[in-house]
């Protein structure tokens, strides 16, 4: 399940260019980008492989001046709060609209429950959580909220912050010009190596078929997602491809659906909810279809 292939990272952490490594596992994957100045990594993972993550930085002789969420969902944010315990000096770089997200009830909740299922998924196989699942969000205060084009110098290499629509609230990527990387984590949707990309234009459709295009154009050589990644060369370009096929077949078979919503999500989820896919609860899963649904249909 989501193992490498030869057009993916073998190892984690793993070199991708110089200055650039995957960390984490094969089922989330976070991004080191170190210039002669300064370090960033971009996402935070799950609480339970914030210490795998700490130990393979200090592995890279790595401590991050940049703590960068692309978007405040569980598997991109739980493990914040570990992280800026072992990197206190450590910047935190959000996006817009991301803090207001995390401050409503049921974003909470939603937080801490995925957070102990995923940590539950991961000891199921074979990755011992380090420590427990979360009881809170993990805060947010003093974070700089980036914009987009927004320009970061880390000495010999530029993090270029992209704000895009489509997937989800406080939205932002990364580009590293010089290497040609473009860290995009679920903006084009998230991909199941035996299927192919789960669309997750949960925001909107037409925003979400915008970014792939707007990223697309950047020709990216090294194309880090957030899950099964990331993917090199001719891998790269085709997945754009694949990831907008999946969006317009996905939201032109909704569209022409007459059902009702809740029959629509029957079809949907057993045809998602499977491999990699299933690290998150099935009330999420099925919260998810019923946002593409809904966007379908705006």
């Amino acid at each position: 399940m989501g193992r490498s292939s030869p057009q993916t990272a073998a190892s984690y952490p793993g070199r991708l260019a110089d200055g650039l490594w995957v960390l984490g596992n094969s089922y989330f994957n976070l991004y080191l980008v170190r210039g002669k100045a300064a370090a960033a990594l971009v996402d935070t993972g799950i609480s339970a492989m914030a210490d795998d993550v700490i130990g393979q930085l200090e592995t890279l002789g790595a401590a991050p001046d940049h703590l960068i969420v692309t978007h405040p969902h569980p598997d991109h944010i739980n493990g914040l709060g570990a992280l800026r315990q072992r990197f206190p000096e450590a910047r935190v770089v959000i996006g817009p609209g991301a803090a207001e997200f995390l401050a409503h009830p049921k974003t909470a909740a939603s937080l801490v429950a995925e957070d102990r299922f995923m940590s539950e998924f991961l000891a199921s196989q074979g990755y011992r959580p380090g420590r427990p699942p979360i009881e809170r969000p993990p805060p947010v205060d003093g974070a700089t909220v980036a914009g987009d084009n927004e320009a970061l110098d880390l000495g010999g290499l530029t993090i270029r912050f992209l704000h895009v629509g489509g997937h989800a609230i406080g939205n932002i990527l990364v580009h590293v010009p010089e290497r040609g990387a473009l860290i995009v984590s679920d903006s084009l949707g998230f991909r199941i190596p035996s299927i192919g990309f789960f669309p997750l234009f949960f925001t909107g459709y037409a925003e979400y078929m915008a970014a792939i295009g707007r990223l697309e154009a950047l020709e990216p050589r090294i194309l880090c997602i957030a899950h099964q990644g990331p993917l090199l060369g001719e891998e790269a370009r085709k997945a754009f491809r694949g990831a907008r096929e999946a969006a317009r077949t996905l939201c032109e078979e909704i569209r022409s659906d007459t059902r009702d919503e809740d029959a629509v999500i029957r079809d949907l989820y057993p045809r998602f909810y499977r491999d990699e896919l299933a690290l998150y609860t099935p009330d999420n899963i099925i919260g998810c279809c019923r946002l593409v649904i809904r966007r379908s249909k705006a």
